[in-house]
């Protein structure tokens, strides 16, 4: 089983947002004709990389609850141009939208295991098409 992290995506206001985020990132990216890769930057490397690179995904922490996951393609540890140790979460820009699931915050990021984390919209029912703040009112009072 793959081996999951999650994160809180802070300043960050919806999934939307987030993806709106990424688009631009890689546009400017390909303007100054460097690699269009997506990668979050985070100072703790993880330990159990070949675990998080078989199949795993970073699940993103949005107002409070788990709302999305990308897939972890990569884990490039470097140094910064100040000798601190940090690495780059290389993920696959596309976003796939998860069941909600509350979350306290917490510092830097966790190991998720796959069978704590949420499942993707629709492969567990059908409330993929349901109005995100009905859905949210809806875990929020247990009953999904």
């Amino acid at each position: 089983m793959a081996l999951n992290l999650i994160k809180l995506c802070v300043g960050c206001e919806s999934v939307e947002q987030l993806q709106d985020w990424i688009a631009l990132r890689l546009r400017e990216k390909q303007a100054r004709g460097e690699p269009a890769e997506q990668f979050h930057t985070t100072r703790m490397v993880p330990k159990r990389v070949e675990e998080l690179t078989q199949g795993g995904s970073l699940f993103w922490v949005i107002k409070g609850t788990v709302q999305c996951r990308q897939r972890l393609l990569d884990i490039r540890p470097f140094r910064d141009s100040e000798g601190v140790s940090r690495c780059h979460l290389v993920l696959e820009p596309r976003l796939v939208r998860t069941q909600f699931q509350p979350r306290r915050a917490f510092q830097g990021w966790r190991y998720l295991e796959a069978k704590d984390a949420p499942q993707d919209l629709g492969s567990a029912g059908d409330d993929a098409e349901m109005p995100l703040e009905l859905r949210r009112e809806l875990t929020e009072l247990g009953l999904l």
